[in-house]
C-alpha cells in the first residue's frame, strides 16, 4: 500500500503532492530525499529505485528531470510500488503528449483527477489508459476554453465505461473502427561496455514488443516467435494469458484499442556489436594527442545510421581543437565533445583527431573521458529475435498485418 506520492523537479521542489490514505505523509520525507541524491553524487536517474529512510520506505523512478516518489510505512511489494510509478509516468506522457515540469505545472487538474482513478486508498486501481481516457478527457483548447467560460475545471465524466464491468478491463466489448489492422514492432536497445583495453565486459540487449491494433470487435490474437530460448526477464502486458506462453512459449492475449507495450525482454551474453570505436590519446609536454577510428564491427545486415558519439573532456583541459573527415564535431561550453557522423561511408574509416591542450604545470592527461555511443538500425534485432507468425481469431473481415523491427544504441559506452 502506497501513503502518499510526490513528483519532484530536477532541482528537488515539489511540484505535486498526493496522499493516498488517511495517514499524512509530511514533505519534510522529500528533503530528506534529496538529502541522500546529492550525497550519491546528485544524480537522480542513478539512484536505487527502493530507498530505507529512518522513518518511510521509498520507491522512486526518474523520467524526463522528474522524480516520481512515492512513500510507505506497511509491507509493500517493492516491485508493485516501481511499477505503479512507471504506469503513472507512462499515463502522464500519454495524456499530456511529453513528460516536463511546464506540463506538470499547467494541468494539475488532469494529474490529480487521474491519481484520483489510478489508485484507490494505496492500492492500484484503473491504469489502463484506454480505460482512462473514456473516464477523464485527455486537456485540450476546447476544454480549457470551457473552463474558463463556465467555470467547471472537472473533466471526469459522469458514467463509467463498459469495460470497468468486464472480465476484459482493457477493452470496449463493442468496438467499432474505420479500420481494420494491426502492427507490430520490435524494438531493441543494445547495452554494452568496452574497457580501455578493447574489451567487452557487456554486451546485452533490452527489447520491447509494441502492438498497434484497429480491430473490431472482439478480436483473439496468438504471436509467436522462432527463438523464444534467447528471452530473459520476460514481462507481459496484462492482457497476456500465462498459460499458453508457459507452456507453448506464444504470446496469446485481447489487445487494447491502440498502441501498448505487450512485452519486454531481455537477451544476454552477446557477441556482435554493430560498430566499434578505437580512442587514441598521447600527452606529452601539456599537449595530448586524440586519434579516434569509428567502423563496421560485425555487419548486422542492415545500414547503421544516425551514428553519434559523445564524450566529456576532462576539467584539466584549458583548451581543444578537433576535426573529423567525415561528420561535424562540436565542443560545448560544458566541455561536452558531440561528433556526428551519421552513416558511415563505404571508402573510408570515420576518424576524429587534434590536440587537447592542458592547464598550465600538467604535462600528461591522467582522466581520460568514457564515449557514449548511440545509432539506430532499422529492419533488424540484433538479439535474433524474429516473429514467427501472427494469427487472428473472431474477426469476420481478413485484417492487415504489419511488422517492423528497430535496433538503437542504449547505454553503450567504452572507455579510453
Amino acid at each position: 500500500m502506497l501513503q502518499c506520492i510526490f513528483l519532484l523537479s530536477d532541482s528537488g521542489e515539489v511540484m505535486l503532492e498526493k496522499q493516498m490514505t488517511g495517514h499524512r505523509v509530511d514533505r519534510s520525507i522529500c528533503g530528506w530525499f534529496w538529502d541522500y541524491v546529492v550525497s550519491q553524487g546528485g544524480d537522480s536517474s542513478k539512484i536505487l529505485p527502493v530507498i530505507a529512510s529512518p522513518t518511510h520506505y521509498l520507491f522512486q523512478i526518474f523520467r524526463e528531470g522528474i522524480t516520481f516518489l512515492a512513500c510507505t510505512q506497511v509491507e509493500t511489494p517493492p516491485l508493485m510500488g516501481i511499477e505503479f510509478l512507471c504506469r503513472v509516468a507512462d499515463v502522464l506522457a500519454d495524456y499530456l503528449g511529453g513528460l516536463n515540469e511546464d506540463l506538470i505545472k499547467d494541468n494539475f487538474v488532469i494529474v490529480y483527477e487521474l491519481l484520483d482513478e489510478m489508485m484507490d486508498n494505496g492500492f492500484p486501481l484503473t491504469t489502463e489508459p484506454n480505460i482512462l481516457r473514456e473516464m477523464i478527457a485527455p486537456p485540450s483548447i476546447v476544454s480549457k476554453v470551457l473552463s474558463v467560460v463556465t467555470g467547471k475545471s472537472s473533466n471526469v465524466g459522469t458514467t463509467l465505461p463498459d469495460a470497468t464491468a468486464s472480465c476484459v478491463p482493457w477493452r470496449k466489448s463493442d468496438l467499432k473502427t474505420s479500420s481494420n489492422e494491426v502492427y507490430v514492432d520490435l524494438v531493441e536497445e543494445l547495452d554494452v561496455i568496452v574497457t580501455r583495453e578493447g574489451v567487452m565486459v557487456k554486451c546485452e540487449v533490452y527489447g520491447e514488443v509494441h502492438v498497434n491494433s484497429h480491430l473490431p470487435g472482439f478480436p483473439d490474437l496468438v504471436l509467436s516467435f522462432a527463438n523464444t530460448k534467447i528471452l530473459n526477464d520476460v514481462r507481459f502486458h496484462p492482457c497476456v494469458r500465462f498459460r499458453p506462453w508457459e507452456s507453448e512459449q506464444v504470446l496469446s492475449f485481447v489487445p487494447p484499442d491502440g498502441e501498448f507495450k505487450l512485452t519486454s525482454y531481455r537477451v544476454k551474453n552477446l557477441k556482435n556489436m554493430p560498430i566499434y570505436v578505437k580512442p587514441q590519446f598521447t600527452s606529452n609536454s601539456g599537449i595530448c594527442r586524440v586519434n579516434v577510428l569509428v567502423g563496421i564491427r560485425n555487419d548486422p545486415g542492415k545500414v547503421v545510421d544516425n551514428i553519434t558519439l559523445e564524450f566529456e573532456l576532462p576539467s584539466c583541459v584549458a583548451s581543444a581543437d578537433l576535426t573529423s573527415n567525415h561528420g561535424t564535431v562540436n565542443v560545448l561550453p560544458d566541455k561536452t565533445c558531440s561528433w556526428s557522423i551519421g552513416r558511415i561511408p563505404k571508402d573510408k574509416s570515420p576518424s576524429l583527431s587534434g590536440s587537447l591542450a592542458l592547464e598550465q604545470g600538467l604535462d600528461q592527461l591522467h582522466v581520460f573521458p568514457v564515449f557514449r555511443v548511440a545509432f539506430k538500425i532499422v529492419g533488424v534485432t540484433l538479439s535474433g529475435l524474429r516473429i514467427d507468425k501472427l494469427e487472428i481469431k473472431n474477426i469476420a473481415t481478413r485484417p492487415y498485418k504489419g511488422f517492423r523491427a528497430l535496433t538503437r544504441a542504449g547505454e553503450y559506452e567504452v572507455r579510453s
